[in-house]
């Protein structure tokens, strides 16, 4: 699972785009007052080679009352092609994750799927583990965004992700160009200078597109080895400070700090939460409160695009008016849409 572990995954997204032109927060802005999400996240497979510690996906409340990822009967072959564009043609999202499960386990599906998608306009961004090739001919796709999952260095990562092992990813993303995703876990931290170890590795990787850091989010009542402290986070936000001025592909914006400093207290005050409908590998299964699913620590939450929004909610247009009250009135005028449509 990446994600978004990630996801993260979840990684920033279309978040950047969306909120710096015009254009696309127009478009933005059109699917809400309808009642519709923007984005759509999409558990393609839940298989996976990888038996990740912290993984979201595969919790047993991960999906609710709907079970446990592993027993959900998800689609391959065709029926996964058919089903995957007629879940895009329903929802028409601006922007698409796709995340497992490890999504190269259906590599042939998605030589059938990226250029369709593509073709119709669509942003998307795929989640890996780089555990087996990724095909260079997905090189040609301009909507395309490839994020490998990395946990720390060598040494700990392979420990964490075999087979995804150091060794294959950096075979497998030869050619392309990626964005490295890492979920800071507490595991990461015994070191300080760690993560600007990591930053130096993968920056001078020239495949190496930008550097993304999302921290280890818990659910309600977990006790584990990845979960992060309030002295931990402290450290972990003070020490991606220092990185940007020295690591340019490091990207952490202000306003994504500003976010992993003021979290949102709940799921219903998560803009990036209310704006994506993320489904499950049967592609009918709802994932929610948000991608994490089951009952994450919102205070404690460390998805880089939920941050983005949550700092930019704060926002005042022309010094008046807050976007996280713009928002809520448009969200409610939307659901009164979409219950009208659906009723006509």
């Amino acid at each position: 699972m990446t994600r978004w572990y990630c996801l993260a995954s979840h990684g920033l997204w279309r978040v950047e785009a969306a909120l710096n032109y015009y254009g696309d927060v127009l478009r933005v802005w059109s699917k809400i007052l309808r009642g519709q999400k923007p984005f759509l996240s999409i558990e393609i497979t839940k298989e996976c080679p990888l038996r990740c510690p912290g993984c979201y996906a595969y919790e047993p409340q991960h999906l609710g009352s709907a079970g446990p990822l592993r027993q959900l009967a998800d689609l391959k072959g065709d029926a996964l092609i058919a089903g995957v564009l007629g879940v895009v043609r329903r929802y028409r999202p601006l922007h698409l994750s796709i995340v497992g499960g490890e999504p190269l386990v259906r590599y042939r599906e998605l030589e059938v799927l990226l250029p369709e998608l593509c073709q119709m306009g669509i942003e998307v961004q795929l989640v890996t583990s780089a555990v087996r090739p990724i095909p260079l001919a997905w090189n040609r796709y301009s909507k395309l965004r490839l994020v490998v999952s990395v946990d720390g260095l060598a040494p700990e990562h392979d420990r964490r992700r075999a087979p995804a092992t150091y060794d294959r990813i950096l075979k497998h993303i030869a050619g392309h160009r990626i964005n490295v995703h890492c979920t800071v876990t507490r595991q990461l931290l015994q070191r300080r200078d760690y993560l600007e170890e990591f930053a130096a590795f993968w920056s001078e990787r020239e495949e190496t597109r930008r550097i993304w850091f999302s921290l280890y989010t818990p659910q309600e009542g977990e006790q584990s080895a990845e979960r992060l402290t309030a002295r931990d986070r402290q450290q972990v936000l003070e020490g991606l400070l220092r990185l940007r001025p020295r690591f340019p592909k490091v990207e952490i914006p202000d306003r994504v700090l500003d976010g992993y400093y003021h979290p949102p207290a709940s799921p219903a005050g998560c803009i990036f939460a209310q704006l994506t409908r993320c489904l499950s590998a049967d592609l009918k299964t709802t994932i929610g409160p948000c991608q994490f699913g089951g009952r994450p620590v919102c205070t404690e939450c460390g998805c880089i695009a939920s941050a983005a929004f949550a700092s930019v909610a704060k926002y005042r247009l022309a010094g008046l008016v807050q976007i996280s009250s713009l928002f809520a009135v448009s969200s409610h005028i939307g659901k009164q849409v979409g219950h009208l449509t659906a009723h006509s």
